[in-house]
């Protein structure tokens, strides 16, 4: 058996935090609070901080965390700690504690964390790319183009800290387990690599026995020809280990929270700030070119597949038709052509928000008719479903708005979606809404 040696470094965690509870009990003493327990309130900030910490996972950053995925845990974070910090006042009784103070302590922390955790990550990646510290020995088993894409990752980016050792390609007669084995002990290799498409169940079942027995970490490449992404999610349920096809970050209850917080906000500060003043004139431009309601409202499927009536401003003459507008359509007149191409059309729909029916960002609800299409024809379509659905989403700011032309439209779309649904986060949230902002402002071609 190989020992577990120089494979992780336990203390990169307990030092960030312990960085960031020095961060959360200096920075006080520059705020006038009128705290009179001092020690209480740092016991409290403390303790609460690690138990907020381990249910957000604060701490579990990966070598190849995305900065927007450090920012989005940096937010969920503080959205919590900002009520946990103003209970402190009401729960020991401290009326003279001043609110504004405590909220410039607030407002200093995020700052001082969120610039702390960033320089520290930074200092880590230096620390493997120059002196070659905090490595993973990895090898690689298979021959493909995904295989070779991973150890290209490895290869260029050395602040990750992977060292590429050799790959094995199983389709010759060369390669042999024995080898394989032998070679991964006596480089004392740590991570192993494995593509499933090229392995058969029982050389996948040594590779599991090996890595087991020798305290080696296996990890598996899928062959995931699929558009489709497959987020697998391993539990106990006591003893019995269970296997979940995929995990949805909104049904955690604080990112539905957050969620939710971000979508009153937001939908308050356009219903009051914008639509307030702004509806008048769109009804008055509406009835002066055609005669009929200002508002337009259809039935949708939303969360759980519930229908609910989504709201529009009239873009087309009244009819009868319920078919969805296509390029040239008749049908849409002066004023509907310019509010839809600048989605104008759609910001009724923050009532619907408002509501709770609707997100600000989340897959864009179709008509029922076109669900039940879509659903008999398009693979995993209801996954969309499993979240509610947006004003506006992640595949309309990647190029997948409007009309479904073709089989790829809705087959992109869809895929889009439940990459959505599958690595849902606030920050993520505000970069689609200030996508579909600047998108607006320009013009969509398939704004029709």
């Amino acid at each position: 058996m190989n020992a577990k040696i120089g494979r992780y470094s336990g203390y990169i965690k307990p030092l960030f935090c312990l960085v960031d509870l020095v961060i959360l009990n200096v920075t006080i003493s520059f705020f006038d609070t009128n705290i009179n327990q001092s020690l209480l309130f740092s016991i409290y900030v403390s303790i609460l901080w690690i138990i907020l910490s381990i249910k957000n996972k604060f701490y579990d950053i990966k070598r190849f965390s995305k900065v927007i995925q450090i920012l989005a845990s940096i937010i969920s974070q503080f959205l919590i700690f900002g009520l946990i910090l103003y209970a402190f006042i009401g729960f020991f009784k401290q009326p003279i504690v001043s609110r504004l103070e405590i909220g410039k302590y607030f407002l200093a922390v995020i700052v001082i964390v969120t610039f702390s955790k960033f320089v520290l990550l930074y200092l880590l990646s230096r620390y493997r790319k120059v002196f070659g510290g905090n490595i993973r020995r990895v090898v690689v088993i298979g021959n493909n183009k995904k295989t070779d894409q991973l150890i290209e990752i490895f290869r260029s980016r050395p602040e990750f800290g992977y060292k590429f050792h050799r790959k094995f390609d199983v389709k010759t007669d060369e390669f042999d387990l024995e080898n394989c084995f032998n070679y991964i002990f006596e480089n004392e290799i740590d991570e192993v690599y494995c593509s499933v498409a090229e392995l058969s169940n029982k050389q996948l079942r040594e590779f599991v026995s090996f890595t087991d027995n020798n305290l080696k970490i296996l990890k598996f490449i899928p062959d995931n020809k699929d558009i489709f992404t497959k987020k697998l999610v391993f539990n106990y349920y006591g003893y019995v280990p269970v296997l979940s096809f995929r995990e949805i970050p909104l049904d955690d209850s604080i990112n539905k929270f957050a969620k939710r917080a971000f979508d009153i906000l937001l939908s308050l500060i356009v219903l009051i700030g914008i639509l307030s003043w702004l509806t008048p004139l769109i009804a008055l431009l509406i009835q002066l070119e055609s005669r009929g309601p200002v508002f337009f409202k259809q039935r949708r499927n939303g969360l759980d597949y519930r229908e609910f009536y989504c709201y529009k401003y009239r873009s087309m003459k009244p009819s009868n038709s319920a078919n969805q507008a296509t390029r040239g359509d008749s049908r849409v007149t002066r004023v509907g052509k310019f509010i839809r191409r600048t989605s104008i059309d759609e910001l009724p729909q923050f009532i619907n928000v408002l509501k709770g029916d609707m997100s600000v960002v989340g897959p864009r609800p179709h008509m029922v008719k076109h669900n039940e299409e879509f659903a008999s024809k398009v693979d995993k379509f209801m996954v969309r479903h499993f979240v509610k659905p947006g004003i506006t989403g992640l595949a309309q700011v990647s190029g997948f708005r409007g009309e479904i032309e073709t089989n790829k439209d809705i087959i992109n779309r869809v895929k889009y979606d439940i990459f959505y649904v599958e690595n849902w986060s606030l920050l993520l949230d505000i970069k689609i809404v200030v996508l579909t902002v600047i998108n607006a402002i320009k013009g969509e071609e398939k704004a029709y």
